[in-house]
């Protein structure tokens, strides 16, 4: 057995093991002392407390039988006596005197039963006092019933002298008697409360003793695990090392085996799992430039989240585009116009991210993005794709601030907008491609619509439209405004348009007068009242002169005054272009 070595496995069972015997000792001396504690308050809970509840009771009963023989003298001298209620009160009268006997003869017993087995923390000396007192309460209380029976006689026989003499030794009988009674129950009071004293103490003692025996054992303890942490020590300290350089992204970390126990093992372990994770990072800072970072950690560690098959699920997908991207790129050298379109992208492709979106692809200067499980919940995915756009259309102003020293000019600087479409429904999600390239994206019609949506931004003059689910399960985050429903090309069902005016609360009172007026204007239009809707849409440029739909429906409603639609009009406009 000469080559035979201490695993830290045998090492670390050893130390538990002792540990163990400690805690088995501590728990063993607890709960004996424990158990004397349980001793105590079971003494204080199965005889102090009921014999003080006895004394009460005889207290009570007492004072209870004293008014009762008031009633009968009551009765008795009433004109003329109520008989009655004088047999009445005397029956009381008797029934009392029995449970104030009952009571003091339980008492004792409660007391006796302490006595018989006194128990380390009885107090022998009070409670014999005490049941030397409730004995010789005995004869008191049959002096005052035959004392009481005497007066009640006398009453009986009307002997008013008698009856007047005898009533106040019986009331002095009574009142010595409830002083001797109260007087042991405030005793049993007492040793009640000295006895849960006691045990108090006696808890702390065994706190205290528990503590004593805990620290010993944690010393111990302690003691044994300073021994292995010196045999274990350098290999740990060099994989601790190790551990923070790789979290702090050195990820070319190898640290040297030096042994060939469990530590040994472990530095292996320790250098394959950085190679691993070398080779994923390297994945993901070539493949993270190029499509969005969450897609590709599923792609490597959690292929199902993708869902690679393709699958069907209800969607929310955002396209954006810069207005005026024609005049920038015809005055610009390539290199110039590629730093303005990254950065432009740079800055709009934020809000996204911010809210959860997964960019799916640039196009020139456009952006498609989508919202949806498992990324983002169905629950949250329009509200989060239209605070997106309005993030976006909030940062617009900067950039164009910007331009001017992107472009390298001061004059003839372009108008540079967006126009943002979104829409919500079913698409299909998955890894679409060939075999050799393949890319995670969606399709169908809810992206088609999104993008027509985008589009439409031209006619009405707009910046951010949504269809109505998407309008819908945005719900109360944003404040929106109905423009129209319209067909567009290569669809046959309409499609009802919203606009995304503001953050919800944060739409200003002329625009909200606007939107109202808007409203109503839509309603008569819908309705073929030109004339109103003509009024309704004047009265909204007259709040807000630059408002785009506006402008697009007071002229279609002078058109259509002129040469008036068929009767199987329905409010619909058709598109003419994509």
């Amino acid at each position: 057995m000469a080559g035979w070595r201490m695993t830290i496995a045998i090492k670390i069972f050893a130390i538990a093991a002792g540990l163990f015997g400690l805690m088995a000792v501590v728990a063993l001396l607890t709960l004996d002392l424990a158990r004397d504690v349980g001793k105590q308050l079971d003494r204080v809970i199965d005889n102090y407390i009921p014999g003080y509840d006895d004394l009460a009771r005889a207290n009570v009963r007492s004072v209870e039988q004293g008014l009762y023989l008031r009633r009968v003298v009551i009765a008795r001298l009433e004109t003329p006596p109520d008989k009655a209620a004088m047999a009445e009160a005397r029956r009381i009268f008797a029934e009392k005197g029995l449970a104030t006997d009952e009571a003091l003869a339980a008492a004792r017993k409660e007391i006796g039963a302490r006595l018989g087995n006194p128990g380390p923390f009885t107090d022998v000396v009070a409670l014999a006092r005490l049941d030397t007192r409730l004995e010789l309460m005995a004869p008191l209380r049959q002096r005052y019933e035959r004392q009481a029976a005497a007066t009640l006689t006398a009453l009986d026989r009307n002997d008013l002298a008698t009856f007047r003499r005898e009533l106040p030794v019986v009331d002095e009988l009574r009142d010595d008697l409830n002083r001797n009674i109260d007087a042991a129950r405030s005793e049993m009071l007492r040793l009640a409360a000295g006895a849960a004293v006691a045990g108090r103490k006696r808890q702390d003692q065994v706190i205290r003793v528990s503590v004593v025996v805990m620290t010993v054992a944690g010393t111990l303890g302690l003691v044994g695990a300073g021994i292995i942490s010196f045999s274990l020590v350098r290999p740990v300290h060099r994989l601790v090392a190790g551990t923070k350089a790789v979290e702090a992204g050195a990820l070319d970390t190898v640290i040297p085996v030096t042994s060939a126990d469990e530590i040994g093992v472990l530095t292996t372990s320790f250098n394959h799992m950085v190679g691993e994770l070398r080779v994923k990072e390297r994945i993901r800072e070539t493949f993270g430039k190029y499509m969005d970072p969450r897609i590709v950690e599923g792609l490597i560690d959690r292929p199902a989240l993708t869902g690679a098959a393709g699958e069907r699920r209800v969607m929310t997908v955002f396209f954006c585009d810069m207005k005026g991207f024609t005049s920038i790129s015809e005055g610009l050298t390539p290199t110039g116009l590629v730093n303005v379109i990254n950065e432009y992208l740079t800055r709009m492709s934020l809000p996204i991210r911010q809210h959860n979106g997964i960019i799916d692809k640039y196009v020139g200067d456009a952006i498609m993005a989508f919202w949806g499980p498992p990324f983002s919940t169905a629950e949250e995915q329009a509200r989060l794709a239209c605070l997106a756009g309005l993030d976006q259309l909030a940062r617009l102003p900067a950039f164009r601030a910007e331009l001017p020293e992107l472009m390298g000019i001061r004059r003839g600087v372009p108008d540079i907008n967006m126009r943002i479409g979104i829409a919500t429904g079913e698409a299909v999600v998955g890894n679409i491609g060939s075999d050799v390239i393949k890319s995670y994206t969606v399709m169908g019609d809810t992206v088609n619509s999104a993008s027509r949506l985008e589009g439409v931004n031209k006619t009405y003059g707009t910046r951010l439209l949504v269809d109505e689910t998407t309008a819908q399960r945005a719900g109360a985050a944003v404040e929106t405004r109905e423009i129209d429903a319209i067909l567009v090309v290569g669809k046959a069902e309409p499609l009802r348009i919203f606009e995304v005016l503001a953050r919800a609360g944060e739409l200003d009172e002329a625009r909200g007068a606007a939107r109202e007026r808007f409203a109503a204007g839509l309603a008569a239009y819908r309705r073929q009242a030109w004339a109103d809707a003509a009024a309704e849409f004047k009265a909204c440029l007259a709040v807000v002169h630059d408002d785009g739909p506006a402008h697009v429906f007071l002229e279609r409603v002078g058109r259509l005054a002129e040469h008036p639609p068929g009767p199987d009009w329905n409010g619909v406009w058709a598109m003419t272009e994509k």
